[in-house]
């Protein structure tokens, strides 16, 4: 059983940056697909970004492409999302998952991410 804790979130005024933190614990598998996510009330979660752990590059959606960047520390089992240059429209909840579907340049269905972190909340202000 895969655990993961993210934190880093917070309530910042748009344009700052933030580094989120998603530390795993618990995996058997010596790769995984980690995931980025995020939620806004009253809309569907979508895909941000992910990485393969096992090597590669990370891939982003369009939306976030050049301002956000994942980032991990195989040691240290964490994966970091930095935020850069916000806006309120990145008013969200923020989740880091992982799934044993390999990926790469692409977000796998939510469905196969079997594992999910609490959630660590970002809130941009104008």
């Amino acid at each position: 059983q895969v655990q993961l804790v993210e934190s880093g979130g917070d309530s910042v005024q748009a344009g700052e940056s933030l580094r989120l933190s998603c530390s795993a614990s618990g995996h058997k598998s010596s790769s995984y697909c980690m995931g980025w996510f995020r939620q806004a009330p009253g809309k569907e979660r979508e895909g941000l970004a992910t990485i393969w752990t096992g090597g590669g590059s990370p891939y982003y959606v369009d939306s976030v492409k050049g301002r956000f960047f994942v980032s991990q520390d195989v040691s240290a089992n964490t994966l970091y999302l930095r935020l850069n240059s916000l806006r309120p429209e990145d008013t969200a909840m923020y989740y880091c998952a992982a799934a044993r579907t390999y990926c790469y340049k692409q977000i796998p269905p939510l469905s196969e991410f079997e594992y999910w972190g609490q959630g660590t909340q970002v809130t941009v202000s104008p």
